[in-house]
């Protein structure tokens, strides 16, 4: 485009267009709000607290949660005790060595607790990790 004061010459201009780039980041970052709380095990646990050094956790751990009520889950599908080994075996694809992160409600009785750690050595699961909160000393 040229003007009437304008000898022909056409300047170009050295500006970035920045608006898709920012659609973009939005769109993520809608995405990323959407997904971040469906990445979490929505089953409400009072947890004990901890003070142990944390362990580094795997991409996709199997975790089996005892509710106060006694009742278990593996991940957030609800389990029968009769089919806990069943159960177990399906998210492990058979894997007797994957290690099951127990997660049991500060109500449990420890007796219960030691009754489902039971249910898991007879299925064959031997590496069991305790889930707990952890606590940050001043």
């Amino acid at each position: 485009m040229g003007t009437a004061l304008d000898d022909g010459n056409l300047d170009e201009t050295h500006e970035i267009n920045v608006t898709p780039f920012i659609d973009v980041m939005l769109v993520l970052l809608i995405i990323f709000m959407v997904a971040a709380p469906l990445a979490t095990v929505d089953i409400a646990v009072d947890l004990p607290t901890s003070s142990a050094d944390p362990q580094v956790r795997p991409d996709k751990p199997i975790y089996l949660t005892v509710s106060s009520d006694l009742s278990l889950a593996i991940g957030d599908d609800p389990l029968p005790k009769e089919s806990l080994a069943a159960g177990l075996d399906a998210a492990t694809g058979g894997n007797k060595q994957e290690r099951i992160y127990l997660r049991a409600d500060r109500a449990v009785h420890y007796g219960d607790v030691m009754a489902v750690m039971d249910d898991l050595r007879r299925a064959g699961y031997l590496k069991v990790a305790l889930v707990g909160l952890e606590t940050r000393d001043p």
